[in-house]
């Protein structure tokens, strides 16, 4: 009977976690990827609780999230963007958290001819017929990358070969498909496990366009409020910060 009562009180004390643990759902912009999902894997593994996923453009989201969409957390490759909804009192007050500033990149595959560590006139050559970046209209890494070859020069001479992704990620599948030669893409993107053994990067200097400050901000709407900081706040921890940083970002001071 002992026995009996002891393993029934086990199995309660192991559901219990569970009992309190809370859901939510975060809204990120493409360029984080793989270092979210990290981010992710392990804040669940240390919490319990459970984090619904989706990827795509700023851009989108921003406006998705005008119309009440169902996110408790939002990461924009762009700042001003939650600027804009704390602008218009959809989220938590002193919640705006400027979580890290991204960086472009030059990538082709490896099987191509192209030595991208030449730089963005590479672009110029007759054998590039497609060159992948982000929709710069809703995806900042787009603006980006348009910003870039402009300060090179070279935008007037490649502009009717870009091919738009919907967001970065998929300018970024364009490439490592074949569907594309060459693109300009996120360094969090091209530091990844499959895309650094895939292909080779060049990364444009910082001062070629203007700075990628990316933030995060919770959703008045939200329910589930306080794992949505909590979650932040293990980003802003040393394990988050160590994950950012290996993925390329420049971090906030």
């Amino acid at each position: 009977m002992v026995r009996m009562i002891l393993v029934l009180l086990v199995m309660l004390l192991c559901r219990v976690p569970s009992a309190f643990a809370d859901e939510f759902a975060v809204a990120a912009a493409s360029d984080l990827n793989f270092a979210i999902k990290e981010l992710i894997g392990e804040y669940e593994k240390q919490t319990g609780h459970h984090v619904k996923l989706s990827l795509g453009s700023s851009g989108n989201f921003y406006a998705q999230l005008q119309q009440g969409a169902p996110f408790d957390l939002y990461f924009s490759a762009d700042i001003g963007y939650p600027r804009k909804l704390e602008e218009g009192g959809l989220t938590v007050p002193g919640s705006l958290y400027r979580y890290a500033v991204g960086r472009i990149v030059l990538w082709a595959p490896k099987s191509s001819p192209l030595d991208v560590s030449k730089g963005l006139t590479i672009l110029r050559e007759a054998t590039v017929k497609k060159i992948a970046i982000a929709n710069p209209k809703h995806a900042p890494y787009g603006r980006a990358a348009v910003a870039a070859m402009e300060h090179g020069q070279v935008y007037a001479d490649v502009k009717d070969r870009l091919v738009l992704g919907e967001n970065i990620s998929q300018a970024a599948q364009f490439i490592e498909s074949g569907a594309c030669d060459v693109g300009i893409i996120a360094l969090s993107l091209a530091l990844a496990p499959a895309m650094k053994s895939a292909g080779s990067y060049w990364q444009i200097p910082a001062e070629a366009h203007p700075p990628l400050e990316q933030g995060a901000v919770i959703l008045k709407q939200s329910k589930n409020q306080d794992a949505a900081r909590q979650f932040l706040n293990f980003m802003r921890g040393p394990q988050g910060q160590e994950i950012m940083t290996r993925y390329g970002f420049t971090l906030p001071n």
